[in-house]
């Protein structure tokens, strides 16, 4: 029976494969195993995927199988070469895919009219703080230093809106121009000159 990629797990393991295999930034052999699991899942078969990626058979049908077996961790370096990443291609990616969803606190418009979150309990902003959080609620082991160092590397950006920007009460207006006309401005400072020449 000709070795195959199993199917995805879920949309986020196919889709994590699938940038993976475009990735320009992560190591060359990574995504060469993304490549070989994509080609797999269109059909080719392992000759064929070989041919393409001009490596051996036996390489690609090494990293189907730990990919069968292990999912996205199997197309990781096998143990024992040198020191091991702290943090995977997956889990970099995965925590990437955060900023660019929607924090689940985050109150929306719904099209009733009404204001409706996710998860109110949850962050309405992504910080570097939240970020940890929800990463390591998928199993991801982070500090702030290494998702800081992980943005920063992708050129992902982000930005904490200030706290009077938000607001969780639906009847909350931003604040607009300054103080209202009725205040009374502060009068000039009185000017003063030296005596000229003319005056004495």
């Amino acid at each position: 029976m000709a070795l195959k990629a199993r199917p995805g797990r879920d949309e986020g393991e196919q889709a994590v494969v699938h940038r993976m295999a475009l990735a320009r930034k992560a190591p060359k052999e990574v995504v060469e195993r993304c490549r070989m699991v994509e080609l797999s899942w269109d059909g080719w078969l392992v000759p064929q995927i070989a041919g393409e990626l001009r490596c051996s058979q036996k390489t690609v049908r090494r990293w189907l199988h730990r990919f069968n077996g292990l999912g996205l961790e199997g197309l990781e370096d096998l143990g024992g070469q040198g020191r091991k990443r702290r943090i995977t291609e997956a889990e970099r990616s995965r925590i990437v895919g955060l900023v660019k969803q929607t924090p689940p606190g985050r109150l929306e418009v719904q099209p009733s009219n009404e204001m409706w979150a996710a998860d109110e309990s949850g962050p309405s902003e992504w910080t570097l703080d939240t970020l940890v959080a929800a990463a390591r609620d998928l199993g991801i082991e982070v500090s702030r230093s290494q998702v800081r160092r992980i943005l920063l590397a992708e050129g992902v950006r982000w930005r904490r809106t200030r706290s009077w920007t938000r607001s969780k009460d639906p009847d909350f207006e931003g604040k607009g121009r300054g103080s209202s006309s009725s205040t009374p401005a502060r009068p000039p400072a009185r000017q003063w000159s030296a005596p000229t020449n003319s005056a004495r």
